[in-house]
């Protein structure tokens, strides 16, 4: 789910804002960030960061970024060799199948920790 927006590497595109199909964030005004609005709606695809040529998002699986002995920004768009900011931004986008696989995972496992027949509260993972 994405936790954090740096503002010291945000150029307030809104790209990441465009490219989020669940509509978790909001744009961002005036030189501001933008606003991580709706984060239970985050299902952990890592588009968000993929498209942030600053790198500026991290979308934790688990374990906040203060945590990690490594600092994991930019890590998903390298080691998947994504440039979405190519003439073709999908050129590339066959390669996301694993990351894609695992963001469908954490939000299956999410989903299935909802109480029955309430479908707008979710436990925590």
């Amino acid at each position: 789910m994405i936790t954090e927006i740096l503002s010291d590497r945000c150029n307030s595109c809104n790209a990441c804002v465009v490219v989020c199909p669940d509509h978790v964030l909001d744009m961002a005004k005036d030189g501001q960030l933008p606003v991580i609005a709706r984060p239970d709606q985050c299902q952990t695809c890592f588009l968000c960061e993929l498209y942030c040529s600053e790198d500026a998002i991290y979308v934790a699986v688990g374990v906040p970024r203060s945590e990690l002995k490594n600092d994991p920004l930019g890590n998903i768009r390298r080691d998947y060799g994504w440039d979405g900011h190519e003439e073709d931004p999908l050129k590339n986008f066959w390669q996301l199948g694993g990351l894609l696989r695992e963001g469908v995972m954490i939000s299956s496992a999410r989903y299935a920790l909802r109480p029955s027949g309430d479908k707008d509260t979710e436990k925590k993972i």
